[in-house]
């Protein structure tokens, strides 16, 4: 892809659960079953998730009510620990296929079908940062976010 500056691995199924628990625990945080099983339900969706879809498959899975504010809870700390990315628009959550690779995305968003697609461009992230740093802000983290139709939809 254009202006993509560096490479990561992929990962998926279980290789992808090892790599986000490892990196959590590199982090200092524990891997509990919880969060095993919030990390698993959202790497289940191809489209973001919210914690209160995450909530209810994961209470309908445990036969007991699962309470969003601890999805929340979790999916916050899988942003700050880079396994999830936050879709800010759609206040919805895509696990991170590449934990531990620590970069801006941006995200292409489809506005028929929700498919969330990321591309990696760090002229134009990098652009951000830089017009953050000058307008006096520090540890500046670019969201970028395109809404438009993906191939599907606009056929």
């Amino acid at each position: 892809m254009a202006g993509h500056s560096h490479a990561h691995k992929e990962h998926s199924g279980d290789a992808l659960i090892d790599a986000a628990r490892l990196t959590l625990t590199d982090s200092g945080e524990q891997w509990t079953g919880m969060r095993q099983s919030v990390f698993e339900e959202l790497a289940r969706h191809e489209k973001p998730a919210s914690a209160y879809d995450i909530a209810d498959n994961l209470s309908a899975a445990r036969g007991k009510r699962v309470a969003p504010n601890s999805v929340y809870r979790i999916l916050d700390l899988f942003v700050r620990t880079n396994l999830a990315n936050r879709i800010e628009s759609a206040n919805a959550y895509l696990v991170n296929t590449h934990p531990g690779c620590r970069h801006d995305c941006i995200f292409l968003i489809c506005d028929d079908c929700g498919k969330a697609t990321h591309i990696d461009d760090e002229r134009v992230t990098g652009a951000l940062r830089e017009a953050g740093k000058d307008a006096g802000f520090t540890d500046v983290r670019p969201v970028v976010e395109l809404r438009g139709l993906c191939d599907d939809c606009a056929a």
